[in-house]
């Protein structure tokens, strides 16, 4: 399992088996289908491109009035627990005494990216944003603790797993594209990528 080491982002490259990706998969079923997938507004009045869902205490939400966490989804239910073996995973390359809070569930389709932000409506800095990706290539962007300046890029494949501590808690990061039907994990193609956080 080789370590990247890119600005403070430990990128773990092909961490998760064929067997323990399709876990997981199956695992989120149940989540979708309690918590459906839904298209954010961001304050600005625009629509995100992502979809996403949460599972957890808290899902991240957006709309007008701006970006927080809430105990509900939009249609008025809570959140489902996050599964098993996510939390494992956390466990593992995170901490075993600390649960994370929050799993954000986001899928891009073939057109959808991800803007340059900051993982910054967490209470607490103090633990790392655990990411892991699923199903098709996403060329994934990695910037500054500030706005602007020089960055890198790397391709995340289907089983990779970033961690997001120290100096790149804070840093801004995206994703311009990913290469659809590059991966036969989600039989529709896309992406999906699971952030786990600490929220309070």
């Amino acid at each position: 399992m080789p370590l990247l080491r890119v600005r403070g982002f430990e990128i773990h490259k092909n961490c998760l088996s064929q067997g323990k990706q399709q876990e997981i998969v199956e695992a989120l079923r149940p989540v979708l289908k309690a918590a459906p997938l839904f298209s954010p507004t961001v304050p600005s009045g625009g629509q995100m491109s992502v979809r996403m869902t949460s599972a957890g205490k808290f899902g991240w939400f957006s709309d007008a009035s701006g970006y927080r966490y809430a105990e509900t989804h939009p249609r008025g239910q809570i959140w489902p627990d996050i599964p098993a073996p996510i939390l494992t995973l956390w466990e593992t390359l995170v901490s075993p005494e600390r649960p994370p809070e929050c799993c954000l569930v986001n899928y891009y389709g073939e057109t959808a990216r991800m803007g340059m932000h900051q993982d910054k409506d967490e209470a607490d800095f103090s633990f790392p944003v655990l990411s892991i990706s699923l199903g098709d290539d996403a060329l994934f962007r990695i910037g500054n603790p500030t706005r602007g300046g020089k960055t890198e890029s790397i391709w995340l494949n289907s089983g990779d797993v970033v961690v997001m501590g120290g100096e790149a808690r804070l840093a801004y990061h995206g994703v311009d594209r990913i290469r659809f039907k590059s991966s036969r994990l989600l039989p529709k193609g896309g992406r999906i990528n699971l952030t786990l956080r600490v929220v309070t």
